[in-house]
């Protein structure tokens, strides 16, 4: 190569693997002082692209599992009011198997466990009106919870928490009618035969008491919606219904109440000639499972009958909530088994972008020495290159 001033190439190619090297460790401590391998798109566009994906997954699986642990705990609070409900109609049926000790009672002792009876009947339906979970009523029969337990919108990342009252049976306990004293006259027609989701009555109602008759006027109930009417169309109709019904009856001395969940009682003051409350008509859906007339018997209970009838009714009170109970645990379990799945998704999700996304530290330190020392060296080389044209003044002389 011949001698130059103006064009030193030497110099220009050290500067050029200098420059070069100077890059490529800027990168290196980028890396290193950061830990992620790609902290620009242009470090790797693809792996980028991948790695955002992914974060989406994470941060979605890992709220659903913040999701899952609140189902948990509307699970944990619904069974928690149930345990006492266990405990009061526990304490219903030693009452009752007291009152049915009738050889060794006064009437003045039937009537106070008659007034603790009625007292506790009263705190049942208190739990069920005010056990919540963050403002939401989770026992009186309208609570449908869908809690999202996935990253994603599929119907297989969610679950749902039904404790409406078509699911949940044990809130039409059917202990509201327990009289252990004396006759009585009360009759319940069966929880879940009322059908408020249902279309509106097609008939006017009528209801024959004490030798006369009353009607409800079909068309003067306002009904919310009927087929697929949701809990709270249901609520609506129930409510609809049973005004038209207290307009009517009203003064008469016959009562009719329809339950939240789908119980039907009926009370009077007093018998019949007969003994008995005649209702005619279909009371919604055929209260008693059959078409036609529907007749409300009242009971007649003498000497201990009332208390052993007491003691089925709670016995089928007891089982209705044990059932509950059984569904919630279960609904539990599986918040558990999904928590555990998701927090494995996570881990496994959070290695596969950390392969991606983050700097292998001892590969990238020996990335670093390279750079390091190949910059020392060029840097020196640059310096020896420069003067080369030097030698140009000695031919000069």
């Amino acid at each position: 190569m011949g001698l130059s001033v103006n064009t030193n190439i030497a110099a220009l190619n050290a500067y050029r693997n200098l420059s070069s090297t100077q890059n490529d460790l800027s990168k290196s401590l980028e890396k290193l002082s950061s830990g992620l391998r790609i902290n620009r798109a242009a470090d790797d566009a693809a792996g980028l692209a991948i790695s955002e994906g992914l974060r989406a997954q994470i941060g979605g699986t890992t709220q659903a599992v913040r999701n899952a642990q609140d189902g948990i705990s509307v699970v944990q609070t619904a069974e928690g009011a149930l345990t006492e409900t266990h405990s009061i109609l526990q304490r219903m049926r030693t009452l009752s198997v007291q009152a049915s000790n009738d050889g060794g009672l006064s009437s003045t002792a039937k009537g106070n466990i008659q007034d603790e009876i009625g007292e506790l009947k009263k705190e049942l339906t208190r739990i069920s009106d005010t056990t919540q979970f963050n403002g939401k009523t989770l026992l009186n029969g309208s609570y449908e919870g869908v809690f999202q337990v996935g990253a994603n919108t599929s119907s297989a990342d969610s679950i749902t928490v039904d404790l409406t009252a078509k699911s949940m049976s044990a809130a039409g306990l059917g202990v509201d009618n327990i009289d252990v004293t004396s006759g009585g006259s009360t009759w319940t027609f069966g929880p879940g035969t009322v059908d408020y989701a249902g279309a509106a009555p097609a008939a006017d109602l009528s209801f024959a008491f004490g030798g006369k008759t009353y009607t409800v006027d079909a068309a003067s109930i306002t009904w919310a919606g009927g087929g697929t009417a949701n809990a709270t169309q249901a609520e609506a109709n129930r409510n609809a219904l049973q005004s038209a019904v207290d307009s009517a009856l009203s003064g008469s001395g016959l009562s009719v109440k329809f339950g939240a969940y789908g119980d039907v009682t009926v009370q009077g003051p007093e018998k019949n000639a007969a003994g008995n409350a005649i209702v005619t008509g279909d009371l919604v859906a055929d209260v008693d499972g059959a078409a036609g007339a529907d007749t409300a018997t009242f009971n007649n209970i003498a000497s201990n009958a009332g208390a052993t009838s007491a003691i089925d009714a709670i016995d089928a009170a007891i089982q209705s909530v044990s059932k509950v109970r059984s569904q919630l645990g279960a609904v539990q379990n599986r918040f558990d088994h999904t928590i555990n799945n998701l927090n494995v998704a996570v881990e496994n999700l959070s290695a596969s972008d950390s392969r991606i996304r983050d700097t292998d530290m001892a590969s990238e330190m020996v990335s670093y020495t390279r750079a390091s020392i190949l910059s020392q060296a060029g840097t020196a080389m640059l310096a020896q290159a420069k003067s080369l044209p030097q030698s140009v003044l000695q031919l000069l002389q």
